[in-house]
């Protein structure tokens, strides 16, 4: 069985990280203190992507997961260490991501379509034009509620929507606006069991279709065996990365593959670490 690479052989971590050059996400030893004190909230991050890459992270409950997707998207800067994406250099709020969380946020009072084109009324380039091109985006709209299945729900509100529906609609606004990266902070975390593991193959087409990076921040290590590229293990406070994962189940994968023993191996190495995380 493959094995998890830790911070304790970290020659083969490097080696097994994508070129810096020919990286989409690119962190270099990244800490961040939320007052500016020696007390960080994440340490010593050096992580890269590939272009089109299906990243997972996971880990214990306050360990940091959900400030690595802040600084991804350049809503905190670090204070230490270099953070770059699309070989650019975050300074602030990137406009090629799209964010979905737990909580589907839909306006009540918008239709489900009206909600999915939101950030094109107010992201620029999108709004400077967003009359003169409506047509066009109600049609790349409808499109996206196809691809999910929400096309004969165009016209309803949340209300009227389960919250399945509502995340597909989420993760359809997301995408609206065409963005290089998708980070979605446990997105599927309130459903029941059967509509998460629908909208994991949901996510799936979608990334299969378009090709977008994608961060996913999960506590359900089967979701992150399902869907990822690569896994990586972050600690308890301060987040550090002590593990990454290469996954080695071929794609594509169906739902059959979540009852296979290579899957349930995957899933019991993650835990195993995570444990270990737990009791450090």
């Amino acid at each position: 069985m493959q094995t998890l690479t830790s911070t304790a052989s970290a020659t083969s971590t490097i080696a097994s990280e994508p070129n810096t050059e020919d990286s989409f996400v690119d962190f270099q030893r990244v800490f961040l203190s939320y007052d500016d004190s020696d007390a960080f909230a994440v340490e010593d991050i050096s992580l890269q992507t590939r272009h089109g890459e299906f990243i997972a992270i996971v880990g214990p409950s306050g360990c940091g997961k959900s400030t690595f997707m802040k600084l991804a998207t350049g809503l905190k800067k670090p204070t230490r260490g270099s953070i770059a994406i699309d070989g650019k250099p975050v300074t602030g709020p990137l406009k090629i991501v799209g964010m979905a969380f737990q909580a589907p946020t839909l306006l009540p009072w918008r239709t489900t379509l009206d909600n999915v084109l939101l950030p094109l009324e107010i992201v620029e380039p999108y709004r400077h034009d967003f009359r003169k091109n409506r047509e066009q985006y109600v049609e790349r709209a409808m499109q996206l509620l196809r691809t999910v299945g929400l096309e004969a729900y165009a016209d309803k509100f949340p209300w009227q929507l389960s919250g399945g529906m509502q995340q597909r609609a989420s993760i359809c606004r997301a995408l609206i606006h065409e963005p290089k990266m998708l980070l979605l902070d446990e997105p599927f975390g309130a459903l029941d069991a059967f509509t998460r593991e629908e909208l994991w193959c949901v996510l799936r087409d979608l990334w299969t279709q378009r090709q977008f990076n994608v961060i996913l921040v999960t506590h359900d290590l089967r979701e992150a065996a399902f869907l990822a590229d690569t896994i990586y293990v972050m600690s308890k406070h301060p987040g550090r990365i002590v593990a990454r994962k290469v996954n080695p189940l071929p794609r594509p994968r169906e739902l059959e593959v979540t009852y296979t023993d290579p899957f349930n191996a995957l899933v019991h190495e993650l835990r195993e670490h995570i444990g270990r995380v737990r009791n450090t």
